[in-house]
């Protein structure tokens, strides 16, 4: 998916080293294995998060918007590039619209997306805060107690 995703991502999320397409399938590998360490988690939804979350990034610093953006596409590309239900848009949208809120889930769907994009931080050089978490998977998987 990440490959049909370009054609409609921002110049600079195509081309970012630090929030570009290898950091989005990061977040897909992270995601699908935390998906299925995580009830009620919707992987299809988590698949689609990961390609989509950054796409619409305008730069690597502050860009408090990008994520609002990538929600208001991901509208507009079901159908085109990902199907989905109606109650997998609204999670989609509510995990892409706020992902940049530094906010935790009690949804297992948006929990499981947060926490495979923040399982990549430490590429900015940023040590991953257990708090920030909202599965037990990721807590797991950095040694915290969850």
């Amino acid at each position: 998916m990440i490959e049909r995703v370009l054609a409609y991502a921002t110049p600079h999320a195509r081309s970012s080293k630090l929030h570009g397409p290898s950091h989005w399938r990061r977040v897909a590998s992270f995601g699908a294995q935390l998906a299925r360490e995580t009830a009620g988690a919707d992987a299809h939804v988590v698949s689609i998060f990961a390609a989509l979350h950054d796409m619409q990034r305008y730069s690597d610093g502050r860009d408090p918007h990008h994520g609002r953006r990538a929600a208001e596409v991901a509208l507009n590309l079901q159908g085109i590039i990902f199907e989905a239900t109606d109650e997998q848009l609204f999670l989609l949208v509510e995990a892409l619209s706020q992902h940049v809120d530094g906010l935790v889930s009690e949804d297992p769907t948006i929990g499981t997306c947060w926490d495979a994009d923040r399982l990549d931080l430490p590429r900015c050089g940023l040590q991953i805060n257990p708090a920030m978490l909202s599965t037990a998977a990721a807590k797991r998987r950095i040694g915290a107690a969850g």
